[in-house]
């Protein structure tokens, strides 16, 4: 068999295994072998390293990364794709290969199994639909892993990596780099799949931080300051977090402020995540002073 990432292949795999792409799945397969090793590089995938892989398709991913890594653990929604995987990966001794939707899956049970108490690399080619969502659940919940190495969408990237001011700071950006430090690996043209998607990707990796860079008084009042802060964009923050979720009054939102000393037509856009941290501790200790009058 040629190389996995040979279109040849590819479509020889296909009728072979009476596999269809499925567009509901995302599914669309590296076609370049220089995207492999820059994701393999930018990982930086050693051989004491272990890595829990979602979303390998036909393997080509996944081969590399078992020449590379002591141990790989692939967790793949499409069960058509598990005899492929069988015959393109399945001569590794170091991988495994579980058939199941990882956003219903318990990762931290499977990474307690299969890993001890090792924290892996979460590499993964995500479909782009699942993206944020995926993140997200590894981030919020905590999931021991290292680091995650994704390629997503150009523009999510671009979103998780943005500064303050910029057109494209957003929520996803303030709260993904509480969590990690965020770095662009390499940018993938759209030319580098099969089928071609619309847009062009991006491999992202972002670094699990041991502790966050700012300190909170109530970590879910920091996330919903920041989710009212971008919720509508083109209102100051007086007006947004002053209707948002976290249910002030204006005159509380005017309180907080002063106390940070944000300007009341300040927008959201252009805080920074230590001033989001300010913000929202001045928020959490005026919402406890109302909720201690209120008990009395």
């Amino acid at each position: 068999m040629d190389r996995l990432t040979s279109p040849r292949t590819i479509k020889y795999i296909m009728e072979k295994y009476g596999f269809h792409f499925s567009k509901s799945l995302g599914q669309n397969f590296i076609i370049d072998d220089h995207v492999i090793e820059r994701i393999i590089d930018g990982a930086e995938v050693g051989g004491e390293d272990v890595v829990l892989e979602i979303g390998p398709g036909i393997g080509v991913l996944t081969n590399a990364l078992c020449e590379s890594a002591q141990k790989v653990v692939s967790i793949e929604i499409d069960k058509s794709l598990i005899p492929v995987l069988g015959e393109t990966v399945g001569h590794h001794d170091n991988l495994k290969i579980v058939n199941q939707d990882v956003l219903k899956t318990d990762v931290k049970a499977l990474i307690k199994e299969e890993f001890g108490d090792r924290k892996p690399k979460l590499i993964a080619n995500l479909p782009y639909y699942v993206t944020t969502p995926i993140i997200m659940l590894f981030l919020e919940e905590r999931i021991p892993i290292s680091d995650l190495i994704v390629m997503i969408q150009k523009e999510v990237a671009d979103r998780i990596v943005a500064g303050p001011g910029t057109k494209a700071y957003g929520a996803l950006s303030v709260v993904v780099q509480y969590f990690t430090e965020p770095s662009i690996v390499t940018r993938v043209s759209r030319g580098s799949f099969m089928p071609m998607p619309n847009v062009d990707s991006t491999v992202i990796r972002l670094n699990v931080r041991e502790n966050p860079p700012v300190t909170l008084l109530d970590e879910e009042v920091f996330f919903l300051t920041i989710k009212d802060a971008f919720g509508k964009r083109r209102k100051t923050l007086l007006n947004a977090l002053s209707s948002g979720f976290l249910k002030l009054t204006k005159e509380q939102t005017k309180l907080a402020l002063a106390e940070v000393g944000i300007p009341e037509n300040m927008r959201g856009e252009v805080l920074t995540i230590d001033e989001f941290a300010s913000l929202a501790n001045a928020i959490a200790k005026i919402k406890g002073a109302t909720n201690g009058a209120d008990n009395t």
